[in-house]
């Protein structure tokens, strides 16, 4: 069985000082959910210019509350203490499949999503410099291609990143795209791709983040008109393009109707 992954590393997060003080443990906390494997102090001390004596503190503090552990390891990384999330994100993790309002009202599109498309369908969002997957329906096909749930990927490059900035706020596109380092013409290139995609309410990728993948992705809309998120169909590209134009309407269609069922809800 082989499987394509969309993922991508974790890039580094705002540095201590631009973090009021009261917010760093949750900052430490954060670092520690988007590494995808455990990290020692020291590692955290560079992602988040914590020093380390307030830094162990913070540990301390979470280590408590069963939102970070300790991870026993007899590997050469031991000596410096290895950190991963703790028992209490499994009911944090719950807590969220449970109740949050957006999961519930996209599982039933994405499920026939993926019947009709024998595709990946994937839900992410766009938060604090990051895209993130929240949920994920794998194809049942042998080659697939897919994000994993929780994973974290690139802001600028991919359909799914590409929609959620073009439905972002001006002055929150500028920061994200400052923060990106690119130079002037390829900004410039970005923006107008993403005043494309904004317009035609969609964006398309191919190999843009892993070789031989295509992937479409549609905004799925607030009652608000606020993009909450993005409804992403993913397929090796040798399969998808055949048959894109279909596969991008199944994904519209299924992303209208969740963000009909959010409008409808909110109503109530």
């Amino acid at each position: 069985m082989n499987n394509l992954s969309s993922s991508a590393p974790v890039s580094a997060v705002v540095s201590g000082s631009d973090v009021p003080s009261g917010e760093r443990v949750l900052q430490v906390l954060a670092c520690v959910a988007r590494a995808g494997q455990a990290v020692t102090a020291r590692e955290l001390v560079a992602q988040t210019g914590i020093p380390l004596s307030s830094l162990y503190r913070h540990i301390a503090l979470l280590k408590k509350w069963g939102l970070l552990q300790e991870h026993a390891n007899s590997g050469q990384r031991a000596q410096n203490g290895l950190y991963e999330p703790g028992p209490m994100a499994v009911q944090l993790v719950w807590g969220f499949d449970q109740h949050s309002f957006l999961m519930q009202q996209s599982r039933e599109e994405m499920q026939q999503l993926l019947e009709r498309s024998g595709e990946s369908v994937g839900l992410l969002i766009y938060l604090h410099g990051q895209v993130i997957c929240l949920d994920m329906l794998e194809s049942p096909q042998a080659l697939r291609c897919s994000f994993t749930r929780g994973s974290t990927g690139p802001t600028a490059r991919g359909a799914s990143a590409k929609a959620l900035l073009a439905s972002l706020p001006p002055a929150v596109l500028d920061a994200e795209l400052a923060a990106q380092q690119l130079d002037e013409a390829s900004v410039a290139e970005l923006k107008q791709q993403l005043q494309e995609i904004a317009r035609q309410g969609y964006a398309v990728s191919q190999d843009e983040v892993d070789l031989g993948v295509w992937g479409v992705s549609v905004p799925v809309m607030s009652a608000t008109a606020k993009a909450e998120a993005t409804l992403s169909l993913m397929a090796p590209t040798s399969r998808a393009l055949p048959r894109s134009n279909e596969l991008i309407r199944l994904t519209q269609a299924a992303a209208a109707k969740i963000s009909q069922r959010l409008r409808l809800e909110s109503r109530l």
